[in-house]
């Protein structure tokens, strides 16, 4: 595990700030943390297959003593990086984005399935939606319960959402919390 390099970092933050907005500060040192301890302060390290983990310095300088091979995670997984530089977010980042997400859309009942099954959100599965939320804008995807879900992209903006038709498809599919069981065997391989 190692710490990200400059331009990892600006890649890794552009894709997050796509979804959080300018909360993303809160990722690194939690407004309720104590700056003295290492416990509390957060960080990103780069480990096997370039797959970005998001956890505390503490239990970063930890896993230093475990060799390179044995160690398979520290944290959580956010994504990985491609071949080609940029980063792709995994379903495993659901638990660190949704509570810091600028723009939010709650799907109704009927739409839940459908959604966790992999498809995009069309207009008649659309209980609300944060107000003024830009075209092609990352949404944090939430049940009328208010469960995280998963997280898209959306297709429309709010206001152009309203004229579109009940079959149009407001949202694009990122992620969905249906990945851990429609991709359980290679969600977590190391290989």
């Amino acid at each position: 595990m190692r710490p990200l390099t400059e331009t990892e970092t600006q890649t890794l933050f552009s894709k997050l700030a796509n979804y959080m907005g300018p909360s993303i500060k809160n990722l690194i040192a939690p407004p309720d943390a104590n700056p003295s301890t290492d416990q509390t302060r957060m960080s990103f390290r780069l480990g096997n297959q370039n797959r970005v983990y998001y956890c505390s310095e503490y239990l970063a300088n930890l896993s230093t003593c475990v060799a390179r091979e044995n160690l398979l995670s520290v944290g959580t997984c956010l994504g990985k990086f491609t071949k080609t530089g940029k980063f792709r977010l995994h379903v495993t980042s659901l638990n660190v984005i949704a509570p810091h997400a600028r723009y939010k859309l709650w799907v109704k009942q009927n739409g839940v399935m459908p959604f966790l099954y992999g498809g995009n959100i069309v207009k008649a599965h659309v209980g609300r939606w944060s107000e003024d939320c830009p075209e092609h804008q990352g949404v944090v995807v939430l049940g009328m319960d208010d469960m995280p879900l998963g997280f898209g992209v959306t297709a429309k903006s709010t206001a152009q959402a309203r004229r579109v038709e009940p079959t149009g498809i407001v949202c694009f599919r990122q992620a969905d919390v249906g990945e851990y069981l429609r991709e359980e065997d290679t969600l977590f391989t190391t290989t």
